[in-house]
């Protein structure tokens, strides 16, 4: 949310397989993106993308790519296209710090230095890739020193304090949009409960709770006070619940709509 504050309506956002977030986030229709979920045609991809590839690129949301590190060489091509046509606009990257170690990443830090493409890369760094800590997977102490080597500014921010997050995301994309070139965000996040629902938790459930104090909506909230928060709380479950009630009124995809690929 706090990375989405700062993009415009000329700016494309990717991210990874985990979409629904990001996607609603970017200002997606709730009940569009639920219907893409449950397989209905009213969804952006009419039901075929599920959330591993959700995409809306007329939105802003050039969409999610359900390979670790798999968007972060088609976000390069998507910010070298917008070099080339002149356009306004960045592009945003959005990947885990499981993606930190794999080959596209520095390939893509390479080129984007070198190119100077207007591309913002926004590492959500839980300390986790499924059940392995970052420590044990990746040599630099922060995910943002890879950019530092390629010339690329960086920062390392609070993942779960959204407003410092939106305001080094604005820092950092107002110097992209100056045409200074590439930046990198680490957001210091944390991840509230396991993997997936198929993935058993491997932290100690002592740890696990004390993360609890750094949900970031709940901090959010506490900013805000009760008296703001609550009627932004019960707007939000009014919209899920009404985000629900329109996917599931959309048809279901027929096979032959699914085998096209058009």
């Amino acid at each position: 949310a706090g990375l989405c504050a700062v993009l415009g309506p000329d700016d494309q956002l990717l991210c990874s397989g985990r979409s629904i977030a990001p996607a609603l986030a970017r200002g997606l229709d709730p009940g569009a993106v639920v219907a893409e979920l449950l397989g209905r045609t009213g969804g952006p991809c009419r039901g075929r993308a599920g959330r591993g590839h959700l995409a809306q690129p007329a939105a802003g949301f050039f969409g999610a790519h359900a390979v670790v590190a798999g968007n972060l060489s088609i976000a390069a091509g998507v910010a070298l296209a917008f070099q080339a046509a002149g356009r306004p606009g960045i592009v945003a990257v959005l990947f885990g710090d499981g993606a930190a170690g794999a080959g596209a990443l520095h390939e893509t830090l390479n080129i984007a230095a070198l190119w100077r493409l207007p591309l913002l890369f926004v590492c959500s760094n839980n300390g986790w890739s499924i059940s392995t800590p970052t420590a044990a997977h990746l040599a630099p102490a922060r995910v943002a020193d890879l950019a530092r080597p390629f010339g690329i500014p960086a920062a390392t921010v609070d993942g779960t304090d959204a407003p410092a997050v939106r305001d080094a995301a604005a820092a950092l994309a107002a110097g992209i949009r100056d045409g200074a070139g590439p930046a990198f965000l680490e957001a210091l996040s944390v991840r509230l409960g396991p993997h997936s629902t198929l993935a058993r938790e491997s932290r100690p459930a002592a740890d696990v709770a004390a993360l609890a104090a750094r949900d970031p909506i709940a901090r959010l909230s506490a900013r805000l006070g009760e008296a703001v928060a609550a009627p932004l709380r019960e707007a939000a479950e009014a919209a899920a619940g009404a985000a629900f009630r329109t996917a599931e009124a959309s048809p279901s995809a027929t096979a032959s709509e699914l085998d096209d690929a058009a």
